[in-house]
């Protein structure tokens, strides 16, 4: 079988007569860090944390340290691609990979669409899968360095499964993730490696949040609720304790530093990020009010992950995703 995927802008290519994509959000391609003039990773891992900088969100004054941690380039490489089916919609990314699992991030979307509300026919399945198919391969991705990726919290709708149905009647091979697979990938791609004795891993996703950690030189990891709890009537108290009693499952020794991903940390990163840094170091949990309920409750994971680790230092990374994980765990070519 073929080894597709989907990338494409729905709301560029798609209209919402034709296709049933209703975009309601679209964020451009994050930006990679600057280029630093050091090659030494580890005195850069040293060093994070040595320069001040001044939030710009309009919720807080404090000063938070920036990291200035230089990740690796590939080096030559080849362009792969792949789409992660979540729970809130689509996410796509092209990535350029070497050797070495070096890698940079080329390109990325983040879409919601009627896809995932299952407010779509089958035929306009297909013909927005086809579409995400052929914008990929008009970026330069080879066909065969093209995947789909279905996350654990995504499973848990009947769209998703649909939509799995309609790429394997198209020959394409759909990869379902469980929360242990997801953190392993998220671990392996947002954790710079000088960082491996003493960080740790989140992943705030809407379906589920994985927290994990090296020990022992292999992955360990545990899942709590998701910023999308409130729709399954879970109270907000009996989240936190999820979260807090989850989160002190980390080693002491690993809590000076939580490199965090997902879409509500994205959030709060945007408020507070300077410049086209890659890395934001995240304000204080009581620093941040939202409306919105999905943000509203990736606040109360944040603010519980902190009070459970006494972690000073949550660092978004702009480029990360577990599916890149997933690029990375693959053969080079």
């Amino acid at each position: 079988m073929r080894n597709l995927s989907l990338l494409t802008r729905p709301s560029t290519l798609l209209t919402a007569a034709a296709l049933c994509f209703a975009v309601l959000s679209c964020d451009s391609k994050p930006e990679s860090a600057a280029e630093t003039g050091s090659s030494d990773t580890s005195k850069a891992a040293d060093s994070v944390g040595a320069d001040e900088g001044k939030s710009t969100a309009t919720t807080t004054s404090s000063a938070r340290p920036a990291f200035n941690y230089p990740a690796p380039k590939p080096v030559g490489g080849k362009l792969r691609g792949v789409v992660e089916l979540g729970a809130s919609g689509f996410n796509s990314f092209v990535v350029r990979t070497d050797a070495r699992r070096n890698w940079e991030l080329q390109k990325a979307e983040f879409d919601n669409s009627l896809l995932m509300e299952n407010l779509a026919t089958n035929e306009e399945i297909r013909r927005g899968l086809r579409a995400y198919i052929a914008n990929m391969l008009d970026y330069g991705v080879g066909g065969k360095d093209i995947h789909f990726v279905v996350s654990s919290g995504a499973l848990k709708m009947a769209a998703t499964h649909r939509i799995a149905k309609e790429l394997t009647q198209m020959g394409y091979v759909v990869n379902r993730m469980t929360p242990e697979k997801e953190a392993a990938l998220g671990l392996s791609v947002a954790m710079p490696a000088p960082f491996s004795e003493r960080a740790f891993v989140v992943d705030i996703g809407s379906g589920g949040t994985e927290i994990s950690w090296v020990a022992d030189g292999k992955p360990q990891s545990v899942s709590t609720f998701g910023s999308k709890y409130y729709e399954y009537g879970a109270a907000d108290d009996v989240v936190a304790a999820d979260v807090k009693a989850k989160a002190q499952q980390v080693p002491a020794k690993l809590r000076q530093t939580c490199f965090i991903i997902g879409g509500v940390p994205y959030e709060m990163a945007k408020q507070v990020r300077q410049g086209k840094e890659r890395y934001t170091v995240l304000d204080v949990p009581s620093a941040y009010q939202f409306d919105k309920a999905k943000t509203k409750a990736g606040l109360v994971i944040y603010r519980s992950l902190a009070e459970a680790t006494g972690c000073k230092q949550f660092v978004f990374d702009w480029d990360a995703n577990f599916t890149i994980g997933y690029l990375l765990s693959l053969p080079p070519q």
